[in-house]
């Protein structure tokens, strides 16, 4: 008896002293691990029923700690890494943390600077107030998410600085070193932007300059920054630079909320680019949810995005894309959904080896890897969504 009673005392120690260390580091593990059974009308020339991790939200896990230096400082960091529901493999081969990995300092009078893989303000202030945070990139990120607003931008190697929030106004700029032998100029990125927030409306107005590295065949990955390429993008992955600029706006009315935005994006030429002529696109959307009862949510979207006329294009490609999102709350942390959405393409476009060809359809960022093979594609998912 006394043994037992021995080890009984010694594991209820145990505990406590894990428990101590736990609460002292204030280290919190958090993710989501989301499913679905996807629809795609036309995936290269066929229709396609398949399973696809990461619609509603994107399965990863996260781990996040504050530590309280004294005074009004605290040490930070974050390590978050993406994977797939469907077969447990990580999202990226290559890298861990492939999400966010980034440490830094906080201060409430001072703000916060961190260093790391991040996210960039444009996307944080800006793409917070835009259809991907609504209706989710998989069916409602515009077109390839080709103006940045949800979260197929990262950027290595930046630092941070983000201002204290001041009377609903806040700030934040990012410069992305390029770590290039000669020169950081060459591969690195910068951002930054506003928000402020006036309840019920909200207002957000950001900026991002995407550099590539010393690769002509296209994108290097060596530059600091990694973006989502597709049918719409892809014969301009070659550009010496890329400028994103995009505005959003909102305002809730009760169990109402209604929202626009627009953006503009430019792919720049360089020597080494298999285009020309610098093109522009444009992109307008509107948003809209509606919290139905406690468990229902429903929301839509509707994007409209046009090339300019360049690079030898006389009919230029236009892209349009109807988007909805039904979503039941089982509990807090459970959700079933269905999110549905529509894609039609028409005029030209280039395609990767710079040649012109048809535009075709790629909804949301869902299809980047898999557009239609004409102007059409309509996607429809179903799936369910549990956060920890």
């Amino acid at each position: 008896m006394n043994t037992i009673c021995m080890c009984a005392a010694a594991l209820a120690v145990s505990t406590l002293i894990v428990a101590n260390v736990c609460a002292q580091s204030n280290v919190t593990i958090y993710g989501v691990v989301d499913a679905a059974t996807a629809y795609a009308s036309n995936q290269g020339g066929k229709s396609n029923t398949y399973m696809r991790s990461g619609n509603l939200s994107a399965s990863k896990i996260g781990f996040q700690g504050v530590e309280d230096l004294g005074g009004d400082l605290k040490a930070l960091f974050l390590l978050e890494n993406g994977f797939e529901s469907d077969t447990g493999a990580q999202s990226s081969a290559s890298s861990l943390f492939n999400r966010q990995a980034y440490v830094g300092l906080q201060s409430t009078a001072y703000g916060s600077l961190t260093a790391g893989r991040q996210y960039t303000p444009y996307y944080l202030l800006v793409g917070s107030l835009a259809s991907s945070n609504v209706l989710t990139g998989a069916t409602g990120a515009h077109p390839g998410d080709i103006d940045g607003l949800d979260t197929t931008v990262r950027i290595s190697n930046s630092v941070t600085y983000s201002m204290p929030a001041w009377r609903g106004l806040q700030a934040s700029a990012q410069y992305g070193f390029g770590e290039a032998a000669d020169g950081n100029v060459v591969g690195s990125s910068f951002s930054a932007a506003v928000k402020y927030s006036t309840l019920p409306a909200e207002f957000a107005l950001g900026y991002l300059k995407l550099k590539n590295g010393a690769n002509g065949a296209g994108w290097s990955d060596n530059a600091s920054a990694s973006f989502g390429i597709s049918a719409i993008n892809r014969g301009y992955a070659s550009a010496e630079s890329i400028a994103f600029i995009a505005a959003s706006a909102r305002y809730t009315m009760g169990k109402w909320m209604v929202g626009a935005n627009a953006s503009n994006v430019q792919y720049q030429a360089g020597s080494h680019s298999i285009f020309r002529d610098t093109v522009i696109f444009n992109t307008a959307g509107l948003i809209s949810s509606y919290q139905l009862t406690p468990q229902w949510f429903l929301a839509a979207g509707y994007s409209d995005t046009f090339a300019s006329h360049a690079n030898g294009v006389s009919d230029r490609a236009r892209y349009r894309q109807l988007s909805f999102e039904q979503t039941f709350a089982l509990s807090k942390r459970t959700a079933i959904y269905l999110i549905e959405a529509r894609q039609l393409a028409r005029g030209q476009t280039l395609g990767q080896d710079g040649a012109i060809v048809k535009a075709v359809a790629s909804v949301g960022d869902s299809q980047n890897g898999t557009p239609s093979s004409n102007g059409g594609q309509t996607v429809v998912m179903v799936g369910l969504k549990h956060s920890f």
